[in-house]
């Protein structure tokens, strides 16, 4: 019994016990505070939620200090999780996809940053991606400085948060809270933003590029050369032009022949050399682009499909209807046609989803507005401003040039509010 009491004694004081009769125990093991369970510091954002442009103005900086507890030693390592519901994501916004667009560097106390990447995580509503950060070692307070790159078609993010995990080398949480970030809609790319060209009474084409501006504004205008003068109509071809170089045309001579020029990918040098298509062009009063290649309109108001072979050809052309002649404009817009009729009343064709033929390229007309007289020119463009949309540009005839944003509705795209981009334009006879 008093050997068992002084046993117990010596444990409970932490004293190594010694066995009865002189041969020593053995010593029981000191706790390693690394390998125990600490209640977790903190995360502290610096200065309030993090701002972060969607386009092309570069990364936004998401700026934490993690509180680490005392004791704790050895490497330690960050999670991120992406605090975004899936109930809210696009219908498109797989994981893999979302993780794709995020493109993030890490610096930790004033290091170098590095890449780092996002992987789907979990299948829960809350946190679907996360990322994990480079490990360091421990001590009283990391810094870290986290960049996010996002493209313009992530300003879908608005605001969310990041969860804020660290670990230590046993996986114990030893720091957590959360960093809040505001996403607003910057710069779209340059193949997202819209350019417009415009020929002079000289025969010089010039041409203007989207800024991605709030307002809408264009660049300073660029000659892209002379010798333009001999064509006829010029118009929009395939896929629409944008600032970084892209977008065909198709131009007709006073000859009736059609040429194809294809655009180059180079803003200063947007074309390629022309290449003839064929002849016989005269028969038609207007010429549009439509989702599937040209319509065309002959002297007597019958619209022609002209479906898109390769770049240089068509397919044999199919009758649409007639009645078109009713038009005093008809233009290429969004996947369809605008067309205004003589008492200056705007009508949108959508291209058909369903039971598309050559024949029935487009659905029933539906109206958008009267009072399209003022303009002698209209556009369909890629987006001018910041507004997420394909827009029509219209000329009046006193020279000023309106964007009307695009928005979508129970028709497709119309347009909707305009915005003046800019004055003069009546110096130019062709405006595309």
């Amino acid at each position: 019994m008093r050997a068992g009491l002084v046993l117990a004694t010596a444990l409970v004081a932490g004293i190594a016990p010694v066995a009865l009769g002189g041969a020593a125990a053995v010593a029981a093991p000191a706790v390693n505070r690394a390998e125990a369970a600490v209640e977790p510091g903190t995360v502290v954002q610096d200065g309030g939620p993090a701002k972060v442009w969607a386009g092309e103005e570069g990364p936004g900086i998401i700026r934490f200090r993690a509180n680490v507890p005392a004791g704790v030693t050895g490497p330690v390592t960050a999670t991120l999780g992406f605090g975004k519901p899936v109930s809210t994501w696009p219908a498109a916004g797989e994981p893999y996809r979302i993780a794709a667009g995020l493109r993030t560097t890490a610096s930790v106390n004033g290091s170098a940053p590095v890449p780092v990447s996002w992987y789907p995580a979990r299948d829960d509503d809350q946190e679907p991606i996360d990322v994990v950060l480079p490990a360091v070692e421990a001590r009283s307070t990391l810094d870290y400085a986290v960049t996010l790159d996002l493209s313009s078609s992530s300003d879908w993010f608005g605001s969310f948060y990041l969860s804020v995990t660290l670990r230590d080398a046993q996986g114990h949480v030893v720091s957590q809270g959360k960093a809040d970030v505001d996403v607003v809609l910057g710069t779209p790319e340059a193949a997202l933003r819209g350019a417009v060209h415009a020929r002079d009474k000289d025969g010089v084409l010039w041409r203007y590029e989207a800024t991605g501006a709030t307002d809408g504004r264009l660049t300073p205008r660029k000659r892209v050369g002379g010798g333009w003068g001999v064509y006829t109509a010029i118009v929009p071809f395939g896929a629409r032009t944008t600032a970084d170089g892209q977008g065909d045309l198709v131009a007709r001579d006073k000859d009736g022949v059609l040429w194809f020029y294809k655009g180059s990918g180079d803003p200063d040098a947007p074309f390629k050399p022309r290449v003839r298509v064929d002849d016989g062009w005269n028969t038609y009063t207007a010429i549009a682009a439509s989702g599937y290649g040209l319509v065309a309109r002959d002297k007597d108001g019958v619209l022609w499909n002209l479906p898109r072979g390769d770049a240089t050809t068509f397919w044999p052309r199919v009758r649409i209807g007639g009645g078109w002649n009713a038009y005093t404009r008809i233009t290429g817009y969004a996947d369809g046609l605008v067309a205004r009729d003589a008492a200056g009343v705007l009508w949108k064709y959508n291209a058909r989803t369903v039971a598309w033929s050559p024949s029935t390229p487009f659905d029933a007309r539906a109206k958008v507005g009267g009072g399209w007289n003022v303009y002698n020119t209209l556009v369909g463009t890629e987006d001018l401003g910041r507004w997420n949309g394909l827009d029509l540009l219209a000329r009046t005839t006193g020279g000023e040039l309106y964007a009307y944003q695009g928005k979508a509705s129970g028709f497709g795209h119309v347009p909707t509010t305009r915005t003046r981009v800019g004055w003069g334009w009546g110096i130019y006879n062709i405006v595309i």
